[in-house]
């Protein structure tokens, strides 16, 4: 059975809120809640300063199929800096609560919560995107990331 459930729910753009009517319905992604959300990102005029190895809250919208999908009001997930290409775009790989003894799930703990780095999500995001900073990853542990993303990938 399907239900429909209209709520209204406010989320953020540039520290402002924005109010939208959210429609939930069971096994389906509401894209046109998040098409508005990502115009509104679009219209951003100056994108955050960030680093490699840096962790941020990062508006990854919803998405097709398997991909990784974000959260809550702002369609966000933690996302860790893996390479930087300038001030607007890099590579990034989303963070989550679960852990798998998988290659492509790279162990992680954020603010004492265990998890894992989801290396087969890697990506190209715009800074646009990222709203606030969470922390980052010891030099040490971002080296060993990035060689076994580069194992297995290239």
């Amino acid at each position: 059975m399907v239900y429909c459930c209209k709520e209204r729910e406010q989320f953020l753009v540039d520290e402002q809120p924005v109010l939208a009517t959210l429609v939930y319905m069971e096994g389906q992604k509401d894209f046109d809640v998040w098409n508005r959300k990502k115009k509104l990102l679009e219209e951003r005029k100056v994108a955050p300063n960030f680093s490699e190895r840096d962790i941020w809250w990062c508006a990854i919208g919803v998405n097709v199929g398997y991909e990784e999908d974000g959260k809550h009001q702002n369609f966000e997930r933690p996302v860790c800096v893996l390479r930087k290409f300038n001030k607007d775009i890099f590579i990034g790989v989303p963070l989550t609560s679960i852990q798998k003894d998988n290659p492509y799930y790279f162990p992680h703990k954020l603010h004492e919560t265990e998890g894992s780095i989801l290396l087969s999500q890697a990506r190209i995001f715009s800074a646009k995107r990222l709203e606030r900073k969470l922390g980052h990853i010891g030099k040490g542990r971002f080296v060993a990331l990035r060689k076994q993303y580069r194992n297995l990938f290239f």
